[in-house]
């Protein structure tokens, strides 16, 4: 049995270090697929701790037979969509006075801040979000492309097609920075 094997049958069986041990192995991973969405550290904390509460709360009805890492990442990638979402509809109902540069303040001691980083946050934060959110759920989530279309409700090829159009569109905006 694997280790996330056992972790999903202690957390199921209500052990609360199995959590702890989850949340300790994946915080990182999953702070980094959320900052690649949100670009913005806090809000990416915000929604990694938001899914982590909701794996806490679900505790007695917790049922997964697949891969423990590409759950909470989907957690990730959903609850940073619906965030992404809100942001739109609040931006649509009153007039921004932030500036268009993509916010970047890492928590001191958990996120990576280095240069190259943010250069990379800053050009995913530039594509369109189809194409952003396909790179980010291939590359940080490492998931199949048959998976991100379901995610996203589209075909196999138009996330394929969303994939690399993207991946063309960061080489141009990083422009052989890194």
């Amino acid at each position: 049995m694997t280790e996330d094997e056992l972790l999903k049958v202690e957390f199921k069986q209500g052990n609360e270090d199995a959590l702890r041990r989850i949340y300790e192995k994946y915080v990182n991973y999953l702070l980094s697929v959320a900052m690649a969405f949100l670009n913005d550290a806090y809000a990416a904390e915000d929604v990694v701790h938001d899914v982590f509460v909701a794996l806490a709360e679900s505790a007695s009805t917790f049922r997964l037979h697949g891969n423990l890492r590409s759950y909470l990442a989907t957690c990730v990638a959903n609850r940073a969509r619906d965030r992404l979402r809100e942001g739109r509809r609040q931006a649509n109902r009153w007039v921004s006075h932030a500036g268009t540069e993509p916010q970047f303040e890492p928590a001191e001691d958990r996120l990576l801040c280095d240069e190259r980083a943010k250069q990379i946050y800053q050009a995913l934060a530039q594509l369109p979000e189809e194409q952003r959110e396909a790179i980010v759920l291939r590359v940080k989530a490492d998931m199949k492309f048959q998976q991100i279309a379901e995610i996203q409700s589209a075909s196999y090829v138009a996330v394929q097609a969303r994939y690399r159009r993207g991946m063309e569109k960061l080489r141009s905006i990083l422009n052989g920075r890194l």
